[in-house]
């Protein structure tokens, strides 16, 4: 493991792939930081980019927008009240207090430094477990895949949405959209009415683009005339705390820490969760819980630990089983799958040296956006007050070019527009998005697999269900679904919580 590290660091060390992350961190840290927009808005912008670059240079680049913009949220979350992204929610509850309260400086180095441990944290399960998880599931036969992606679409559908229905159906709408053009196994072309540009199927960027930037813009463009007040007086003093108050958190940060990695892996879950989840076990295990939501340190230390833990628990299942632990890596996912590499337990094996420098990019990231937040809140602080109607049209231009560099045709334009349509109406109806991408990218897996599957077996349905690994894979897709209802109330719990801290957060100032 040592040897196959020092490999990766080989790989990742030229002026090109630490430009990349260092310029990803950047990038994500403005796009965290920024409410409205969201690391997701950042690295569809950059998919374009990311596809002409170096496979290495353009995962160094994904690396680091995804550290930066879990990161970056915890700045308008604090200085403004409104989290920059959603896995920044619970920042919030006591950051802003502690803003008030004339600490803004401490509240921002403290989110900088746990950010930092958790994303350390994370990266140790990362280096640790996807290893042994790709060795057992090296084993796994075409039935075994199948189930495996099965697996992932019900964790997601029963996870991302209060109503399992709409998440079903927005699951299919993106297992339909994959279908589209030539099928993989025997080249028919399937459900493109007649329209040759769909022969090839719908291109991974553009659609990922439409539904993530384009809906996310629209969103956000509506609070244009939406004055805030932002705190000031922001000066960091050091870390932002005292030794003293370091080692009381010690506890509290190592139990954040895990309970965000843990949550990373499960699949469809994300950061969100593990934000809410961590605070909530923070809160109900401490000595002074009456203190939570009133400007209390320990609050930041668990919401910002688990959220950045949750970074590396999201992508042990997807290097070491090819499934996405939350939206960000299913993007990631597609874009492994541009470059040649195919998702599953096998590239642990056959690109063990490459998977290695996507870990060593992950841990520079970490150092990089520590130092720029650091030293550079200044400038972050100035990007919060950039106009949107100046920065929203750019990006959306921006957007569109990508998309149609990709592959130099104007009907990419097109996919961008109509999956941005269907991102707002998505939006507007509280469908979940997460299972139309994520049905969209596993959607050929699992096709590709149960067909082949079936070909061995001779159309037999038993053997699709009688060996070890698919049994406990339809197992637990079938306790995912019973679980979920349990999992959402809890949810509902914490956010009846966070409802409850913001109106006497409100009643405080008023």
């Amino acid at each position: 493991m040592i040897q196959l590290f020092a490999q990766g660091f080989q790989q990742m060390m030229s002026w090109l792939n630490v430009g990349m992350v260092a310029f990803g961190v950047f990038l994500g840290v403005v796009f965290g930081c920024v409410p409205g927009l969201n690391g997701n808005t950042a690295l569809v912008l950059v998919l374009p980019l990311s596809y002409k670059l170096p496979r290495m240079a353009a995962f160094a680049l994904i690396m680091g927008i995804y550290i930066g913009s879990c990161s970056g949220g915890l700045i308008s979350a604090i200085l403004l009240n409104i989290p920059g992204a959603a896995s920044n929610v619970a920042t919030q509850f006591d950051g802003a207090p502690m803003a008030r309260k004339g600490e803004a400086g401490k509240a921002l180095g403290t989110g900088i430094f746990y950010s930092f441990i958790g994303s350390i944290i994370g990266f140790i399960a990362l280096f640790f477990l996807s290893g042994p998880v790709a060795s057992i599931a090296i084993n796994f036969g075409k039935a075994d895949y199948f189930w495996m992606a099965f697996f992932a679409l019900t964790m997601v559908i029963s996870l991302s949405s209060k109503n399992l229905w709409k998440g079903l159906a927005v699951a299919c709408l993106g297992l339909l959209c994959s279908f589209i053009g030539a099928s993989e196994v025997d080249g028919t072309t399937r459900m493109t009415m007649g329209i040759h540009a769909l022969d090839a199927g719908i291109n991974l960027i553009p659609a990922l683009i439409g539904i993530y930037a384009v809906g996310e813009l629209i969103n956000a463009s509506r609070s244009f005339d939406k004055k805030i007040k932002m705190e000031t007086n922001y000066k960091i003093k050091g870390f932002g705390f005292t030794w003293k108050e370091f080692k009381e958190q010690i506890g509290n940060m190592l139990m954040s820490g895990v309970v965000g990695a843990f949550i990373g892996i499960l699949p469809g879950i994300g950061g969100m969760t593990a934000n809410l989840v961590a605070y909530s076990v923070s809160k109900s295990t401490s000595k002074h819980p009456e203190k939570y939501g009133k400007g209390y340190m320990g609050g930041l230390v668990a919401s910002e630990t688990a959220n950045n833990a949750c970074v590396g628990g999201a992508m042990i299942p997807l290097f070491a089983l090819g499934i996405p632990g939350d939206t960000f890596t299913a993007v990631m996912l597609g874009v492994m799958m541009v470059h040649g590499l195919q998702p599953g337990p096998l590239v642990m094996t056959k690109n063990a040296d490459f998977i290695y420098g996507i870990f060593v990019a992950l841990m520079i990231a970490n150092i990089f956006c520590v130092i720029l937040q650091y030293f550079g809140i200044k400038l972050f602080v100035r990007m919060l007050a950039v106009p949107k109607h100046i920065l929203l049209p750019i990006i959306m231009v921006l957007s569109l070019v990508g998309a149609i560099a990709v592959n130099n045709r104007i009907f990419d334009a097109w996919i961008v527009l109509i999956f941005g349509i269907i991102g707002i109406v998505m939006n507007k109806l509280e469908f979940p998005i997460t299972p139309i991408i994520l049905g969209f990218i596993l959607g050929p897996l699992a096709e590709t697999n149960l067909r082949r599957a079936l070909m061995v077996s001779k159309g037999e349905l038993l053997p699709l269900v009688s060996n070890t690994p698919s049994i406990i894979l339809i197992s637990l897709s079938v306790l995912s679904l019973i679980l979920a209802p349990r999992l959402l109330k809890r949810e509902a719990v914490a956010q009846a919580e966070m409802e409850a801290v913001e109106q006497e957060q409100s009643k405080a100032e008023n």
